[in-house]
């Protein structure tokens, strides 16, 4: 692979940046701990890793696809990640909260990578521009693929360890963060159409 940096900028680039994944694995970690919140974000690796192997197992069909099916996923996206902002704006602090979290399970955290446009659009660029040029070897596709979803756990893992070190002062203002929160989250949505 002769443009390796440019990979390795694009990838860091995207899953560091602020999305879904990452900010609500920094509000999760913040409400419930680092290792609490480890389902969540195990949840997203999983189901990252799952759109990655799509991805590249479907990339030409994928790359056809996706002009006619884009706004209907931008608009199912972006009403994701808008439940989630009101969902996250509208939570009882964490010490009113009398039932348990359902936005903390593995399967929460897997469900938003099939609504997240950012890892989809994420996954069909990096595998029909930096994997299947190289190899269409299924081995291969699926290696690159849990290598790139590692990549986004790494990061997510990141933002989660950012939230449990600030919890005590997340906790303190958590109103505050929580609308912090939901407008990173509209803003994403948003960013969707820009």
């Amino acid at each position: 692979m002769n443009n390796l940096l440019p990979f390795l900028g694009y990838v860091l680039a995207t899953v560091f940046t602020p999305g879904p994944n990452n900010i609500s694995s920094m509000s999760n970690a913040g409400r419930y701990g680092f290792g609490a919140s480890l389902r969540y974000r195990l949840g997203i690796y999983f189901g990252f890793f799952v759109i990655q192997s799509l991805a590249a197992l479907f990339s030409a069909f994928l790359l056809d696809v996706i002009p006619a099916v884009q706004p209907y996923m931008l608009a199912l996206g972006a009403a994701y990640i808008l439940w989630m902002a009101w969902k996250t704006f509208s939570s009882a602090p964490s010490g009113d909260a009398d039932e348990p979290a359902r936005d903390n399970t593995f399967l929460s955290g897997l469900l938003l990578q099939f609504v997240n446009v950012k890892v989809i659009i994420f996954a069909i660029t990096t595998m029909s521009v930096y994997a299947v040029p190289y190899s269409t070897s299924p081995l291969f596709l699926l290696a690159f693929g849990a290598a790139i979803a590692t990549f986004a756990f790494i990061s997510i893992n990141c933002w989660a360890a950012f939230g449990a070190v600030f919890s005590r002062a997340l906790h303190r203002h958590e109103r505050a963060v929580n609308c912090v929160m939901a407008l990173l989250l509209v803003w994403c949505a948003v960013s969707l159409y820009l």
